[in-house]
């Protein structure tokens, strides 16, 4: 075949394009490796092994174990109030004076006709006498002798009489300053002096009111489903019942943390109120430094189990898949593992769980980053006992709830931290 005749510079072009196409072609073959991400890093800590108890609130209401309407058992005017209103009042305190001329008057008579009836009884019992000495002789006869000995005994219960009538008197004279019948805190005054006012039964008038201050009252109402816990977890010998024995309870008001008042059940009504189908029951509080004001709400815990050990871990270090509860564990080369685990109930910040033991490194943060399976850099923490609700074992009245045992998966591996 003839060859053709290519110009000089159609060779240089073709050579250039070739070669260009050629290094194309090794670029396109490579391909790079991509870098390895690094590991996560993730938060470990070994659970608490601790003694719990389970506790259960209510929303109660405070009231004074004793509460008196103050009124005056004799009528008069008053003179006088010695008390400061919404003041601490001691029992027999004077509370108002009322004007008493009218009754010491009355006394006065009354004590005059004491007298009176004094004189007749000496006076009969002489006449008595020498009639005694000639008694059984025919000096007298026997009517004389019947007559002077009635007489004599008349006289006697004329005298009681009188020394009767002389003690209302006295006590009248006395109810004239009103006291105050228990220690507690008064109310304003709802009759001032000057003012005319009923004493004795039926339209007394009312003038104060007084309530106790300490101890303090706490009445709760308690479901149907609690108490019947209650009842089983007494019958399994896991719970003292609140009718064998005064079982501690703690309470804090709306503007306190931490339950800081501790008290007993001393009282379980005896029956359901069927239009709540709840149960009353109350607790008494010690109120020393008066903070505790009747008619106040409270919130209070009551022990819903006795005493058990449990491994511990921050609530927001347990997984949920559907219906499966897991933890997320390091091991010892640093992989993760995941972990089954039954829970228990809430301590604080803290879910009781079943299935780790001491030894474990629960991952508690960084959950969202670990995958079973993976490397992760590990740092270190330990759950602080701020985050463990302290009241159950940090108080003496509990030692008295029995000890129970609830299933573990087995004892710790090692002493708690």
């Amino acid at each position: 075949m003839p060859c053709r005749h290519v110009p000089r510079g159609w060779t240089v072009v073709a050579v250039g394009l070739a070669g260009l196409g050629a290094l194309m072609n090794g670029g396109c073959g490579r391909t790079d490796a991509a870098p390895t991400p690094p590991p996560s890093a993730v938060t470990v800590s070994h659970p608490l092994y601790r003694e719990v108890i389970e506790w259960d609130e209510y929303t109660g209401h405070l009231e004074a174990p004793e509460s008196v309407n103050v009124a005056a058992r004799v009528s008069g005017f008053i003179e006088e109030s010695h008390f400061q209103e919404g003041a601490i009042v001691k029992k027999d305190d004077v509370l108002f004076v009322i004007d008493d001329r009218q009754f010491k008057a009355d006394l006065n008579s009354k004590v005059a006709d004491v007298a009176k009836a004094q004189s007749q009884a000496d006076l009969a019992l002489i006449h008595l006498n020498r009639f005694e000495k000639v008694h059984g002789t025919k000096a007298i006869s026997e009517e004389d002798y019947d007559t002077a000995k009635a007489s004599y005994d008349q006289c006697l219960s004329v005298l009681a009489s009188a020394k009767a009538a002389a003690e209302v008197s006295r006590l009248n004279l006395e109810w004239t300053r009103v006291v105050a019948p228990i220690t507690g805190r008064v109310s304003r005054m709802e009759v001032t002096p000057g003012n005319l006012i009923n004493g004795g039964v039926g339209q007394a008038t009312l003038l104060t009111t007084i309530v106790s201050i300490d101890p303090m009252y706490c009445y709760v109402d308690v479901d149907e489903h609690s108490i019947l816990k209650y009842q089983e977890l007494a019958r399994q010998k896991k719970r003292i019942s609140a009718r064998d024995a005064r079982i501690p309870v703690f309470m804090q008001l709306g503007n306190e943390t931490g339950f800081p008042h501790e008290g007993v059940v001393d009282f379980v009504d005896n029956k359901f109120d069927p239009t709540t189908g709840t149960l009353r029951a109350r607790g008494v509080f010690p109120n020393p430094d008066k903070t505790l004001t009747p008619g106040s709400f409270g919130r209070v815990r009551v022990a819903g189990s006795g005493r058990y050990q449990a491994m511990l871990i921050p609530d927001a270090a347990v997984g949920t898949d559907q219906d499966l509860k897991f933890v997320m564990l390091a091991t010892a080369n640093d992989t993760v593992e995941m972990r089954p685990v039954k829970l228990g109930a809430l301590f604080g910040r803290l879910r009781a769980v079943e299935g780790i033991s001491v030894d474990d490194r629960v991952i508690i943060n960084g959950i969202q980053r670990a995958r079973p399976g993976s490397q992760v850099t590990v740092q270190v923490s330990q759950i602080p006992d701020s985050a463990y609700m302290m009241t159950a074992p940090g108080s003496p009245t509990t030692r008295a709830l029995p000890a129970t045992t609830v299933p573990t998966s087995g004892p710790p591996e090692r002493a708690a931290q």
